[in-house]
């Protein structure tokens, strides 16, 4: 008998729940958190029975649908999987499934050059190296950009449901320039990668602006019984006129122009700075380009990147401010060698 689609949203809306070490799960806790999932994606109130559940956790802990899920009871009370790495999403794809996934990547790889999927290119590179790596159960050959050390990353699901669902959470977060963590309530909106560090956008309750909150910052994320408020601000445009994740709302983009020497001018020219990036000249000594930006943190750490192979020609206080970041650390680098004697 094929599994029905409510049966699918209570064994995912169980495991997820058992992926989250952060607290102890009851029977109970588990049944209200399958009753509300359906509540939320069927509009089915009239909850789960125990039973349900109970016979869902003996369907994932065994062959059936090929979980073998390490279920375990600890203190003949809590549900937690054996296994801190364990997730359903996780289990080996059947051939089936991997003949179907080469079909898909075959459709998928006739859309690649067109300009309204060029979104996709990188997807279908991925899914290709999954089911080759399946396949042949060997190595990746593909190595994408990760930080398997990064905080955070364990709260992507809830925040991401968040937003799905329109909920507003309630996070202890501490900056990296605050003495200790606060509490407060916010309203998300958009979930951002930079630099593979991700970041929440959202409004505090209590404050108009848009806040960028770093995933690694967090120390904890509860529900929130709040009104959730929309914003009327357009996500879409919000990061045009910068580079990283550090928006001022009240400052206009600027013309920031760059002197690019020839060891570094084929790197800006293939891979942009900004989508706004012009060619003003182009010599065997280099390139000029100009960019259209608000100046902020992560401009500077992009023309800092690049040594003495980039100068900034305007605004003169960008020029001022990079040349003044690097005589402190030449100043260093001297009083470093002092220390040491060199």
């Amino acid at each position: 008998m094929p599994v029905n689609r409510n049966a699918l949203i209570r064994y995912r809306t169980i495991d997820n729940c058992l992926r989250n070490r952060f607290r102890q799960w009851t029977l109970d806790d588990l049944i209200e958190a399958c009753s509300e999932a359906l509540y939320e994606y069927e509009g089915i109130d009239k909850g789960v029975s125990r039973r349900t559940v109970q016979m869902d956790i003996q369907m994932m802990r065994s062959d059936k649908l090929g979980y073998n899920a390490p279920i375990i009871v600890q203190d003949r009370k809590y549900y937690i999987y054996e296994d801190p790495e364990y997730s359903i999403t996780n289990i080996p794809l059947t051939d089936q499934d991997l003949l179907k996934l080469n079909e898909v990547v075959e459709i998928l790889k006739q859309f690649k050059g067109f300009t309204h999927f060029k979104e996709l290119s990188g997807m279908v590179q991925k899914l290709e190296d999954k089911i080759h790596t399946a396949k042949t159960d060997q190595e990746s050959v593909i190595d994408f950009e990760k930080n398997e050390n990064l905080r955070g990353l364990e709260y992507l699901d809830v925040i991401y449901e968040a937003i799905l669902q329109k909920k507003p959470i309630e996070l202890t977060y501490q900056s990296f320039r605050a003495r200790r963590a606060n509490t407060f309530v916010l309203f998300p909106y958009l979930l951002k990668e930079y630099r593979n560090r991700w970041f929440v956008m959202g409004n505090k309750q209590g404050f108009p602006d848009i806040s960028t909150l770093a995933l690694d910052r967090i120390q904890k994320i509860e529900k929130s019984y709040e009104k959730f408020q929309e914003t009327e601000v357009d996500l879409s445009e919000y990061f045009k006129n910068v580079i990283g994740v550090t928006v001022n709302a009240n400052q206009r983009p600027e013309k920031v122009v760059l002197k690019i020497d020839r060891r570094s001018s084929p790197y800006v020219i293939t891979k942009p700075i900004h989508h706004s990036q012009q060619i003003l000249e182009k010599g065997e000594e280099g390139i000029t380009i100009s960019v259209n930006v608000q100046l902020n943190y992560e401009l500077e750490r992009e023309i800092l990147g690049f040594g003495e192979t980039m100068v900034v020609l305007q605004p003169k206080r960008l020029r001022e401010r990079i040349e003044n970041r690097l005589k402190y650390n030449l100043h260093l680098y001297d009083q470093l060698n002092n220390e040491i004697g060199e």
